[in-house]
């Protein structure tokens, strides 16, 4: 016997023992970390609930999330399910700088259970007896309302059977709809075909925060491993990751990202077994279509990935072409479960974007491989994360060699993997200048997962650097319909209307990157670019300040704003921006080619031209782009220019 409670307030009652939330009567969904919040609110209502509290209960020290923002979308979307709000509350009221106070009156009622799970005692202050409640209708059903119950409940089997039978006649299928605990669970068929489809994050169902990094990877290996199947185009985890945690409807969501379809699902991870629940919902009718459930053993993670995504891609397409990576599927082996542990958290703090966070992922992609040697996955992580430290962090010979070795070991275990074809293909256009087999790893990546976002966006930069601009806006176009939400792909997109110099459109893709991050550096340089083409040097530099400002004085940043200084006639602001680059040299990265761009502007040939050279040595990822970059156009006619042009066997 066991003690839990009920809680009730308003129309609602949360029931501790069954840990569930309902309205009314009826179950609402609530779960993890909001309700953990609701409930630990309600055991002490009426008084303030320090964040401090809530963070030493619900979040440990070496939690995988960023507390505040966790708790800031939890307590959100805790508002939202009991229609409540910050401004006017109901329930929970906001104490600034110190925590929260449920404020509702709350009716509080013990009682004893019988439950073979060990659930976490609560304290209440004693309650008076409840009166016993009378039950109007007699003690027990005549012989005749028995009977008549029984040929009910007769007609309903008899029905079930019929609608099963039909439905596997139906459906085309060999077996029942029912399986083991492995197996699937069809909550309706779909006769629909849907050509897009995106995959909402999955919701952590293991009660522990830290392990918000392994829902998230789930999520992102799902997307990856539809993103091989057919023509299905799949969104990328940057738009989706939006969703973490908001309100939006699912209409909302498809109009949003312009798909016919969304999955969403949970994920729960006990010890050494992983457990999904997916669902497949029409965005058009919000309807729910097909639900199926899995339970694998972690060393079995990926095949529990990849056969998830052929189910799903099944389901939504009737029959799925098989892509090239799907005939020599390397998703079927096992995989060390604490290598598959050490690779999320190395996607986890990838994903970041930060030299802290990339600098850490490479530690957990190197334990990854050192626990499974034969890991493809992780030696392709391992290279991106030293391609984007390569950009202004780490020495460009140390970033190419490792970069290079990483994704070559990955391809040598699967040669069907597109993230080791894509890194490679990076490699091989920013730093070795093989410009045929650069191109060819990225038209395989994209052969072998249509839906790579990354991928086009990355071709799009080869294909302007090869001075293909129409190609080069196509691709960028596919990369921003994948990844519709993705602030980086969306001034790609700006930068290929501009190179093309359709202001217009390039203006229209950076001021709406804005609104979604009023504070992102590299749509705030679309616009300054795009003004100093247009010749409007005013707000050129308005905008280059704001990028200066929003990237803490980065130094690329800075030296485009000086060259925007001197081509705007204000010699003296950017001959100190060459001064503070000079100091700033001496305890950080200044990348030779924004010298030279900066020296172009100020009117000094030959300085431009010797930085020109010194990033040409050092190999610089700025560098290929020596055609197509307006701000050198001043040195274009100079023999020195078209020699560099040469030594780099750009075409002419």
């Amino acid at each position: 016997m066991e003690t839990s409670c009920k809680y009730r307030f308003g129309p609602f009652e949360v029931h501790t023992g069954a840990r569930g939330l309902s309205k009314n009567g009826t179950r609402v969904k609530l779960r993890g970390q909001p309700y953990l919040i609701l409930e630990a609110l309600l055991v002490r209502a009426g008084e303030v609930v320090t964040r401090e509290e809530i963070r030493e209960k619900l979040w440990s020290v070496d939690t995988f999330v960023d507390f505040e923002h966790g708790l800031n979308t939890s307590v959100k979307k805790l508002r939202q399910v009991l229609c409540d709000s910050a401004e006017e509350p109901r329930y929970i009221e906001t104490v600034p700088r110190l925590g929260y106070r449920f404020i509702a009156p709350v009716e509080v009622v013990t009682e004893r259970t019988k439950s073979p799970v060990e659930l976490p005692a609560v304290e209440s202050a004693p309650v008076p007896p409840q009166p016993a409640r009378v039950d109007p209708r007699p003690s027990q059903p005549s012989t005749a309302r028995w009977r008549l119950l029984g040929l009910s409940l007769a007609a309903v089997v008899l029905l079930g059977v019929a609608f099963i039978v039909m439905f596997v006649k139906l459906s085309g299928r060999t077996q029942w709809p029912f399986g083991s605990s492995n197996a699937a669970v069809d909550a309706s068929p779909s006769a629909k075909r849907f050509g897009s489809i995106a995959v909402l994050p999955l919701e952590n169902l293991s009660n522990d925060p830290t392990q918000e990094y392994f829902a998230d990877g789930m999520t992102d290996e799902l997307i990856t491993d539809l993103a091989q199947l057919g023509s299905l185009r799949v969104i990328s985890r940057t738009s989706v990751m939006h969703y973490k945690g908001g309100n939006r409807t699912v209409p909302q969501i498809g109009r949003e990202l312009g798909v016919d379809a969304l999955i969403e699902g949970t994920v729960e991870r006990v010890r050494d077994r992983v457990r999904i629940r997916v669902q497949l919902i029409d965005t058009a009718s919000d309807r729910h279509l097909w639900a199926r459930s899995y339970d694998y053993e972690l060393k079995d993670v990926l095949l529990l990935q990849s056969t998830a995504a052929r189910d799903i891609a099944t389901e939504i397409q009737g029959q799925v072409a098989e892509s090239p990576a799907q005939s020599q599927s390397a998703n079927g082996r096992t995989v060390q479960p604490d290598a598959y542990e050490a690779y999320l958290k190395g996607c986890y703090f990838r994903n970041q974007r930060t030299e802290a966070g990339l600098k850490k992922s490479i530690e957990y992609f190197q334990d990854a491989i050192a626990q499974d040697s034969a890991f493809a996955a992780a030696y392709a992580g391992l290279a991106e994360s030293y391609s984007i430290l390569g950009s202004d962090v780490l020495p460009v010979e140390v970033a190419r060699a490792k970069a290079r070795a990483a994704a070559s070991k990955a391809l040598e275990l699967d040669p069907t993997i597109a993230e080791g074809h894509a890194q490679l293909g990076l490699v091989e256009f920013y730093y070795d200048w093989n410009w045929k087999q650069a191109e060819q790893e990225f038209q395989r990546a994209i052969e072998l997962k249509p839906s790579y976002a990354a991928a086009h966006q990355w071709y799009s930069y080869y294909l302007r650097a090869m001075g293909r601009l129409p190609d080069a806006l196509q691709e960028a176009k596919q990369a921003q319909q994948l990844d519709p939400l993705s602030l980086s792909i969306n001034t790609t997109l700006g930068g290929r209307y501009r190179d093309l110099r359709q202001y217009n459109q390039a203006i229209g893709v950076g001021q709406r990157t804005l609104e979604l991050d009023p504070n992102f550096t590299l749509a705030h340089e679309l616009l300054a670019s795009v003004y100093e083409q247009q010749g409007n040097f005013q707000a050129a530099v308005g905008e280059w300040q704001k990028a200066v400002e929003s990237s803490q004085d980065n130094p690329s940043t800075l030296a485009a704003l000086g060259h925007a200084y001197a081509i705007s006639g204000n010699q003296a602001e950017a001959r100190r921006i060459v001064e503070r680059l000079q100091m700033i040299s001496e305890q950080h990265y200044v990348a030779a080619w924004d010298m030279a761009v900066l020296f172009t502007g100020l009117g000094d040939t030959d300085s431009a031209f010797r930085w020109l050279e010194k990033s040409f040595r050092e190999r610089e990822s700025q560098i290929p782009f020596l055609k197509q970059d307006h701000r050198l156009a001043p040195l274009r006619a100079d023999p020195r220019f078209q020699n560099l042009l040469h030594r780099l066997g750009l075409p002419a």
